[in-house]
């Protein structure tokens, strides 16, 4: 296989012309920052879940919308939050922020998402919330987390970054029976708005504090002051508040890309119906895919090396196989990337909470053997050939 093809990055953004006349319209209305369009966003996401009773709260990032959910739940010094620690850092970081304590649990090795056993034996006199992950779009085993919160009286904050869409017990992830949910619309999720989030609950006291806490604890924000029809000039700050509005130029990309959400959606997952196809006699253990009857996300598409191709590839101490199979990879014009770095690794957690990898059995295995391979809608059908191509030949295939 030849390496002089142009370079496939790991992940990239499909903007089309609908995009930019709605970023252009935008510039020209002279409301630039959180406006009208960022409150149709707000209106289209809840339609595009099926529900316009749901609360939908536009954010610049989806860290941010973990935050405020937190933060309007009470949570603060003394508790305890249970996540899993196949994540990025986002997920645990935004419960220090509140002065709380993590209780970091494995993950299921089928699906990589938090294991609902072990959530429920990490609960003690402290914890008053869990924080489950859609892990790369496939849906946690919300029936039984659900179940879990309701028999100790705890809060359930969806991570739905990867999420949109996914579906679990029948009901896409944004619907479900939790607190709320989380969306992230980084640049190489399945919408984007460059950077944003959308903090989604049906919890009308949660919302009405998250929207005063978005914008520096203000009791009404610019959009409704700046376009009253009398003067209305006055406000209070009724709480120290954040910085997390979305702007309208953010909302104006979410818009347009929404209504493709569906289109890439079915591209990621015909992707993800190649890989499988390809890899079924490789030494691999492909991505898990949805049960029966669910949707699937595919924001990420995550390979494993079974031992047949660890011994196959040429190992040392300083760059072990999954780490060679990388530069493989990468040598033959392929992106690629890990998720994740185990929060177990990481200096900040391992350290505070004295955590060992064989604590972690589960995740530890999966972070030693784990790549993600390019999917984003924008693929064609020869980005996807070449992929095939190059993990097999990678693999002496």
């Amino acid at each position: 296989m030849s390496s002089s093809s142009p370079f496939l990055p790991f992940a990239a953004p499909e903007i089309g012309d609908e995009e930019i006349a709605e970023v252009v319209d935008t510039l020209k209305s002279g409301w630039v920052t959180t406006g009208p369009k960022a409150k149709r966003f707000e209106d289209d996401f809840a339609a595009f879940l099926g529900d316009t009773s749901l609360h939908c709260i536009a954010v610049n990032s989806a860290t941010a919308g973990l935050h405020l959910a937190l933060e309007a739940i009470g949570i603060g010094p003394g508790d305890e939050v249970i996540t899993t620690t196949h994540t990025f850092t986002a997920t645990a970081e935004v419960v220090r922020y509140l002065g709380a304590d993590v209780r970091l649990v494995d993950i299921d090795p089928a699906t990589l998402n938090i294991d609902p056993a072990l959530v429920e034996g990490a609960i003690t006199p402290r914890t008053k919330a869990i924080i489950p992950v859609h892990y790369g779009g496939l849906a946690a085993d919300m029936p039984a987390l659900l179940a879990i919160a309701r028999r100790h009286g705890l809060k359930l904050i969806e991570d739905a970054a990867h999420a949109l869409p996914s579906s679990s017990a029948g009901r896409l992830v944004g619907t479900l029976d939790s607190d709320a949910a989380v969306f992230s619309f980084y640049a190489n999720k399945t919408i984007t708005t460059g950077e944003g989030g959308m903090l989604v609950t049906r919890d009308e006291a949660l919302a009405k504090r998250a929207k005063v806490m978005r914008l520096h604890g203000m009791s009404r924000d610019a959009f409704d002051r700046f376009t009253a029809k009398v003067p209305s000039w006055y406000y209070e700050i009724v709480a120290p508040g954040f910085k997390y509005n979305l702007t309208d130029i953010g909302a104006a990309l979410g818009l347009q890309q929404l209504k493709k959400a569906e289109r890439f959606q079915q591209r990621r997952a015909a992707i993800a119906a190649r890989y499988h196809a390809a890899f079924a006699d490789l030494p691999l253990v492909t991505a898990p895919v949805a049960p029966e009857g669910e949707r699937h996300a595919w924001h990420l598409y995550p390979i494993r090396l079974a031992d047949a191709a660890v011994a196959a590839i040429e190992s040392s101490a300083e760059a072990p196989a999954r780490d060679r199979f990388i530069e493989r990879l990468f040598a033959l014009g392929i992106g690629c990337s890990v998720h994740y770095i185990p929060l177990h690794l990481q200096p900040y957690w391992r350290d505070r909470y004295q955590l060992k990898a064989a604590d972690f059995p589960h995740s530890q295995h999966a972070y030693e053997r784990m790549l993600s391979l390019p999917i984003y809608s924008g693929m064609g059908d020869g980005d996807v050939e070449r992929v095939v191509a190059a993990v097999r030949s990678s693999l002496g295939a």
